[in-house]
């Protein structure tokens, strides 16, 4: 599993589609798509060190991890559902991954000791781009629609720029046309250390919107923004706008320039 390296970023392209792994706006499904410059494309790699070294892959979106589920996958596809999940056990099946490597260079497989394997389809309908996870027998003879090329993704020096405020141009006005939901936030000090709590209700998908109204309620100039999807998902930088579901939404908010700003990687997404 030597090309996933511990908190680095990675994409995942279909060996045979020539797409990568994307994880839908609705922060929830997950599919192949062309655009390699998105977030939505790029992994956060999370190794997991119990009985066995497992690899977790959470989305640098949104932070939610990558599963297979017991679920029929929509019709068309082969084999189980595929989603994002939180991380809300010490040990979720769902989203624990092995990878072996499968002829030469990049390609692997990732698997679960249940048999399943992530898998592409679409081989014969193009239009179909969908991902779902396939039970097999032997990993020695597999289909290559179950091969992905492995990319590292290059850190960033600083944040990344937001995007562009999305909403209403009279948010007063026309603000409870905008769907809800409730944000849940944990203020941490300088070192990381959370130190206080609260939540707001949010309405729209802007993150500029969002860190704003958070820099008003914290009396904070300068702050930074991060995901945690489940008590023991990693945090994750909010720098993409929110998804288009509306469930709740749990972050950790620190000043920029701190110690614990330090320690947050962000993916270069535009490079070559």
């Amino acid at each position: 599993m030597q090309q996933f390296q511990d908190g680095h970023h990675v994409r995942l392209r279909s060996r045979e589609r020539g797409m990568y792994l994307h994880v839908g706006e609705d922060g929830h499904g997950v599919s192949l798509h062309h655009r390699r410059a998105s977030m939505n494309a790029a992994w956060v790699v999370h190794l997991y060190h119990g009985h066995a070294e497992y690899v977790l892959l959470h989305s640098a979106a949104y932070g939610r991890y990558l599963a297979a589920t017991d679920a029929p996958a929509p019709l068309g596809h082969r084999g189980l559902r595929v989603e994002l999940r939180d991380y809300a056990q010490p040990e979720v099946q769902a989203i624990m991954w092995k990878a072996d490597g499968v002829d030469s260079g990049n390609d692997v497989l990732l698997w679960q000791f249940t048999g399943r394997c992530l898998r592409a389809n679409g081989r014969y309908l193009s239009w179909n781009n969908g991902v779902s996870a396939e039970d097999i027998e032997d990993t020695y003879i597999v289909s290559t629609m179950l091969h992905w090329v492995v990319e590292p993704i290059p850190a960033r020096e600083s944040m990344p720029p937001l995007p562009r405020q999305t909403g209403f141009p009279f948010p007063r006005i026309l603000d409870a046309l905008l769907p809800s939901r409730l944000i849940v936030y944990v203020r941490a000090g300088a070192d990381g250390t959370r130190i206080s709590h609260g939540a707001l209700v949010f309405r729209g998908r802007s993150v500029v919107r969002l860190r704003n109204k958070l820099v008003r309620r914290l009396d904070v100039s300068d702050l930074v923004m991060c995901v945690e999807a489940g008590t023991f998902g990693r945090l994750t930088p909010l720098v993409v706008d929110l998804p288009r579901s509306v469930w709740h939404l749990h972050t950790v908010v620190f000043a920029s320039g701190t110690p614990a700003h330090a320690e947050v990687r962000y993916p270069d997404v535009d490079a070559v």
